[in-house]
């Protein structure tokens, strides 16, 4: 957006109606409509002129003409307000490339930049991937809707002519329609989601970093190993490093070195001592 539609932008929004959505539609809709005329001179003024006044009076009086667009596009599921805004910079960038040289009604000329602008807005916003991308699917994506007389799927006959109407293949309509009907589907459920949606969930289908069978069993064998060795080098031992070693590092209730020393009448530093040759022999005992 250029300089000037973004500063008609930024004056719109000064000057216009401010509040609830039901505010801003009363309000555009008490804007006067202009008179050819009129509407001929100010469109003049602006093109010839860059005069800006005359641009926001020509957007302000064809806000109503972009609510009345935008309603046609709630279906999709998307806020009014948004859909609205969406248009309006549409409408902007039509007062810009507005011609009056070729004697027509603005709202003639700017209703295809409005929609565009929807259109895109729709596309990027209706599902979280979007639907349609090439011409020919957005062509599909709002005009299948349109084209379905129930909600049900079409049939043979109905997507053959669909087809036909709107130029593309068969199998894209299918795709489209399919499309359409699909929804959106959360990766991790939500917190108050049922036990069928978690279980169904794409993120339950996830494998887990420990799900692999071969590296279960080497893990196994090697703690089955290490647990073996340990028990072996442990019964190497006397009987008082023994059970310093297992009071220090293996009970469920691991003692200090100074209650050890109480039950043993030494000093804390020779509990210490003692620990320190005792782990020695164990590491040497379990070295293959």
């Amino acid at each position: 957006m250029t300089t000037a539609v973004a500063e008609m932008h930024q004056d719109i929004a000064l000057r216009g109606p401010v509040g609830s959505l039901d505010a801003y539609l009363q309000a555009v809709g008490s804007i006067p409509v202009l008179s050819k005329e009129v509407e001929q001179a100010l469109s003049h003024q602006f093109h010839d002129e860059d005069d800006l006044e005359a641009a926001r009076k020509l957007v302000l009086a064809h806000l109503r003409f972009v609510v009345h667009i935008a309603k046609g596009y709630t279906g999709y599921g998307l806020p009014l307000a948004d859909l609205i805004q969406e248009g309006n910079v549409g409408l902007m960038k039509a007062v810009k490339r507005f011609d009056p040289s070729f004697d027509v009604r603005l709202v003639s000329f700017a209703v295809h930049w409005i929609r565009a602008e929807i259109h895109e807005y729709v596309l990027r916003n209706w599902r979280i991937v979007k639907v349609a991308t090439t011409k020919a699917q957005r062509k599909l994506f709002f005009n299948l809707r349109k084209a379905k007389k129930n909600l049900s799927w079409l049939s043979y006959a109905e997507t053959q002519a669909v087809a036909e109407d709107l130029g593309v293949p068969p199998k894209d309509v299918t795709e489209m329609e399919r499309r359409l009907t699909a929804r959106d589907a959360l990766f991790d459920p939500a917190p108050d989601s049922g036990e069928e949606d978690k279980t169904f969930s794409p993120s339950a289908y996830l494998a887990s970093p420990n799900s692999d069978p071969a590296q279960l069993v080497e893990s196994q064998d090697w703690y089955d190993e290490a647990t073996t060795r340990m028990t072996e080098a442990i019964s190497t031992l006397d009987d008082r490093s023994r059970h310093i070693v297992e009071s220090r590092w293996l009970g469920e209730k691991k003692l200090t070195l100074h209650e050890l020393a109480d039950q043993y009448s030494v000093s804390a530093e020779r509990i210490r001592q003692i620990e320190a040759n005792a782990i020695k022999k164990l590491r040497k005992a379990m070295e293959p």
